[in-house]
């Protein structure tokens, strides 16, 4: 065997000798044709190798941005590899020289390969068939920029896309000579093209140093908690000594026996004291520098970059926020044209997400929200949630709710990864049940059908034929529905005073004059869907709020009432620059005209005695001037609880109730002294005070006279000025059509749990055929018939 093989060996031996020279002559004569005899063939191989290398920007990190006092404040990133490409000087030169005089010390003389390294490995090679080292710098750095473009490669699906790269990487790192001479012809051109600094820093943004860490920048701020240009002369030995072997020589597993805390990570102290020596050879570094930096331990200061939104989660209260942005922008077609395309996007491409996030509101919110309801609590399953988005845009300003967010497959109590803010697409809710948020869908279509504020409705309790209402959508039929009022009410009231004090019974009259298909149509019109994406029932009892649904999409469509009509699909991304400096623009907020301006502004003017007099939210009430209105809803028992509030500046949506389940939440006792039920009062009033001081509002879109009605003052209702101030003319609508009022309220003292619910009624009670459904999620269960 030893004689067949030497042959073999010697043969090689020449003719690598050969290829050897050639490569001498290119690389010391680059400008020069090469030609000679015997090296004629070997030269037209070489030179039919490809020179051109497409060199592109590296994977980086992408990083996303909210607002805090007027500044960006990073609060998430997202990676395939922890990267943060820098400057050259941005990083240290004990880190450039250390590199040279470890990786390549003739780096700064060689034409692109490291001539003397190349002979000796290719003669070793020859003799031992088998591919050595010998790389130099760009050598290194041309195999790195090769295997990164095969890691962006894509396939129809995860196996095909294994299937390309694993081919790509025997490509481009197999062990073949070709291989080597490709990467060498790439390696010359690259040094023909690029300064040297230009590719020393190219390298050192690339190169591996364990992990998903990747680059001298996230290196540094890994390991050290330091950026790259405040490297010491011994973390920089200890980066150079990783690269060499970054499986094996990192440094942040301290458990690890061979190199690991108890040992002082030997295997890199080793290779570090090697790079410190060649150094020292070098004249980079004095001897005294040597023997202080070889008797200094290594010492890592762990600082990991969290990939995914946990950093919002804990630092800011904001990882569902942060989870819509990553659901928003791995729907938008603007990031790419499949969704491998987008996800490759967003962890690679090293994008600044600029979000609508306002994080001093954000932390005002939470607040607010954890101070009138706990994270958990014996006996019932209750969430809560509080959404503010921006009229006009769909922006989404803060978003939190009472349970930490978690990606995990075991949460603990408390913690969950649905947002119950969101519908299920975006946070896998099923939405809730509304209650009387919904009945200004009602008022909306009763007012564009001719109707009026001052028209007077029955009020008294009716048990409807189900036959007796009209719908172009579906057939209506199934038991009768029952509709009844939680206190004494007159037999019938201007539908003005019905809307301040949420009259069921007078909803349901009204509904019977008008059309339920238009009612629902009216709602799909402001924005309003199922939690599941489905269209709203269109049944009697949907009228009065048992359609499950997500807060942001309702808080969407009562901005759309403050925008004049006009509701905006919830965005949370402002604008996107990559990390070459160029910009991706994320799809828009779809903003369509729901319902007239004329219908929108006497909405506007009904609503705003909700905050006033006997209004259902007069306790939240924070007593300034700033023009606003509001609506509240609650469903049989008080299981779902919501309070809607809106400038022209802000809207806010709080919902407090059942996650999963059906407890009473009348008198469930809640944080300071409320319930179940008032508690919505509380973080109502704290968010309208702190809103209407940092966004405010203008005057309100402007109430039609004619549909307020001839026997009502028509004009535009006057800024709520106390939980006692009359707002608009709601009680000169009552008197016009000679009702009473007194005694049809049990009004409270504020927000401590003493107000029972204000003519929320009992609700009406829904055949079964009637019960709502949760829109197929495992949260916001199925409610009763709300009560107002």
């Amino acid at each position: 065997m030893r004689i067949v093989r030497w042959p073999g060996a010697l043969l090689m031996f020449i003719v690598m000798s050969v290829l050897a020279g050639l490569l001498v002559a290119v690389a010391l004569t680059p400008a020069v044709a090469v030609a000679g005899e015997g090296t004629s063939g070997a030269a037209e191989f070489f030179e039919d190798l490809p020179s051109y290398l497409d060199i592109q920007t590296p994977q980086q990190v992408s990083t996303v941005y909210a607002k805090q006092g007027g500044h960006e404040v990073p609060i998430a990133s997202f990676y395939a590899e922890n990267r943060v490409n820098v400057t050259s000087d941005q990083i240290a030169d004990t880190l450039k020289q250390a590199a040279i005089d470890t990786e390549d010390p003739r780096f700064h003389d060689e034409g692109g390969i490291d001539v003397v390294g190349t002979l000796r490995a290719t003669i070793a090679d020859a003799l031992h068939q088998g591919v050595q080292g010998g790389s130099s710098i760009t050598q290194q750095y041309v195999k790195n920029v090769l295997v990164q473009q095969c890691e962006q490669l894509n396939g129809t699906d995860a196996a095909s896309t294994k299937e390309k790269v694993d081919a790509c990487y025997e490509k481009v790192a197999g062990q073949s000579k070709a291989r080597k001479l490709q990467e060498i012809r790439y390696a010359i051109a690259v040094d023909k093209k690029y300064t040297k600094d230009q590719v020393l820093t190219g390298y050192l943004n690339i190169v591996g140093l364990g992990g998903r860490v990747y680059g001298a920048e996230a290196g540094a701020e890994y390991y050290f908690g330091v950026h790259a240009k405040d490297l010491s002369l011994v973390q920089s030995a200890t980066l150079v000594a990783i690269l060499n072997n970054p499986s094996n020589l990192r440094i942040d597993q301290p458990a690890d026996k061979t190199n690991g805390a108890a040992n002082g990570y030997a295997l890199t102290k080793v290779r570090r004291d090697y790079v410190l020596r060649r150094m020292h050879a070098h004249g980079a570094i004095t001897r005294d520098e040597l023997a202080k930096a070889v008797a200094t331990p290594i010492a890592p200061e762990i600082t990991a970059t969290a990939n995914g939104c946990s950093t919002a989660a804990t630092k800011y209260d904001a990882g569902y926020f942060c989870d819509m942005v990553r659901s928003q922008l791995l729907a938008d077609p603007a990031f790419g044209k499949t969704a491998s395309d987008r996800i490759a996007t967003l962890d690679t491409k090293g994008l600044s997400i600029h979000t609508s996030l306002d994080l001093d509101l954000q932390a005002t919110s939470q607040n607010a929200l954890s101070s009138y309801v706990p994270t958990t609590m014996a006996g019932v399953d209750a969430g809560g949630t509080n959404v503010t988005v921006e009229p006009g845009t769909g922006r989404v300003l803060s978003m939190v709710q009472n349970t930490a967010y978690t990606q995990s497959d075991a949460p603990t109590a408390g913690a969950t990864a649905v947002n119950y803010n969101a519908d299920q697409a975006i946070g896998s809710s099923g939405g809730f049940p509304t209650g009387s948020t919904y009945k200004v869908f009602t008022l909306a279509d009763w007012l564009a059908n001719g109707h009026t504020l001052s028209q007077s409705v029955s009020t008294t309790e009716h048990t409807f034929p189900q036959a007796e209402f009209t719908n172009s959508c579906t057939p209506v039929g199934g038991a009768p529905w029952m509709v009844a009022n939680a206190e004494q009410v007159p037999s019938s009231m201007t539908v003005l005073a019905a809307t301040v004090e949420s009259i069921n019974t007078a909803f349901g009259a009204m509904a019977k004059q008008l059309d339920l298909c238009g009612i629902q149509k009216t709602a799909e019109s402001m924005g309003i869907h199922q939690a599941d994406g489905s269209a709203p029932d269109s049944n009697p009892a949907s009228v009065l709020g048992t359609n499950p649904l997500a807060p942001i999409d309702l808080a969407e469509a009562y901005a759309g009432f403050a925008n004049g009509g006009v509701a905006c699909t919830p965005t949370t991304i402002d604008s996107v620059t990559t990390a070459s400096g160029g910009t991706i623009r994320p799809t828009p907020a779809t903003c369509n005209r729901g319902v007239s301006a004329e219908v929108a502004g006497t909405v506007d003017y009904a609503l705003q005695g909700v905050l006033s007099g006997s209004g259902t939210a007069a306790s939240a009430n924070p007593g300034d001037t700033v023009p606003k209105f509001a609506k509240t809803g609650t469903t049989d028992g008080d299981e779902q609880n919501w309070l809607i509030t809106s400038s022209t500046k802000y809207t806010n949506a709080t919902w407090i109730g059942n996650v999963q389940g059906h407890v009473r939440l009348a008198n469930w006792p809640f944080l300071q002294g409320t319930t179940g039920y008032s508690a919505k009062f509380g973080v109502g009033k704290q968010m309208m005070t702190y809103l209407d001081g940092a966004y405010g509002g203008g005057a309100l879109p402007a109430p039609d006279p004619a549909m307020i009605g001839t026997t009502a003052k028509a004009k535009t209702a006057t800024p709520s000025t106390g939980s006692g101030a009359q707002q608009g003319t709601q009680a000169a609508g009552q008197q016009a059509a000679g009702t009473q009022t007194q005694g049809t309220q049990t009004q409270g003292t504020g927000t401590t749990g003493t107000q029972a619910p204000a003519s929320s009624g009992t609700a009406a009670q829904a055949p079964a055929a009637q019960a709502p459904v949760t829109g197929g999620a495992a949260v916001g269960g199925a409610a009763a018939p709300p009560a107002g």
